[in-house]
């Protein structure tokens, strides 16, 4: 998530102080990715820093007032163009979490799985619940049509993270069907007929290679 890029985005319409900005981004995207103070006045500093804000006096209470420079816009309109690199994933913790519980002592990862799982489709119904409610009037401004792309690519998200689990367990079961590295007969170790690789390998290791 870019605060810098969002920040911009609203100077765009028109001179902001911190905390009006803070509140117009937590409208826009519904509080998804809450915002404190003091991280809005550290990224304006930042973005003052570099020739893209500057400030220009102050409201009738006294808040010091934020404008876009021409450098602002040149940087908001290429931002806008570009597409979000995904060649450099952010960390997932949850993808992180089953990679660590492969193979670990003492770790079920189904069940693992499972609570993840239960956790996921909670989430996907609240969000869904969040979008009837939406749809209920036809959205009154931007910020409801803002609001309602993000829940939707939030649906979206948990669909495709339930999806996900469901094909990890399908693939820890395939896989235990084959024996652990050091269970394998080692070269010119004699099999019996029921350890022989016709019996004992075809489904599993086909499996883990194709799919």
């Amino acid at each position: 998530m870019s605060i810098r890029h969002g920040l911009l985005a609203l100077l765009e319409r028109g001179p902001r102080y911190g905390s009006q900005l803070r509140t117009e981004f937590e409208s826009r995207t519904g509080a998804t990715w809450p915002l404190n103070v003091g991280q809005v006045y550290t990224t304006l500093g930042r973005l003052e820093r570099d020739g893209m804000v500057t400030q220009d006096g102050e409201d009738p209470a006294g808040h010091a007032l934020y404008v876009i420079t021409d450098a602002g816009r040149s940087e908001l309109k290429a931002w806008f163009r570009r597409p979000v690199d995904r060649t450099s994933p952010p960390r997932d913790e949850l993808a992180i979490k089953l990679a660590m519980a492969v193979g670990a002592p003492g770790v079920d990862i189904r069940e693992v799985i499972q609570s993840q799982r239960h956790h996921t489709i909670q989430a996907m119904q609240d969000y869904t619940r969040l979008k009837a409610q939406a749809l209920e009037a036809v959205p009154a401004d931007r910020h409801e049509v803002a609001w309602l792309l993000v829940l939707e690519q939030l649906i979206f998200q948990t669909e495709a993270e339930a999806r996900w689990l469901d094909h990890c367990e399908a693939r820890l079961i395939r896989l235990s069907l084959l024996p652990e590295p050091n269970d394998r007969p080692s070269d010119g170790a004699v099999q019996s007929p029921s350890e022989s690789p016709a019996e004992n390998h075809p489904s599993g290791r086909t499996d883990a290679r194709s799919s």
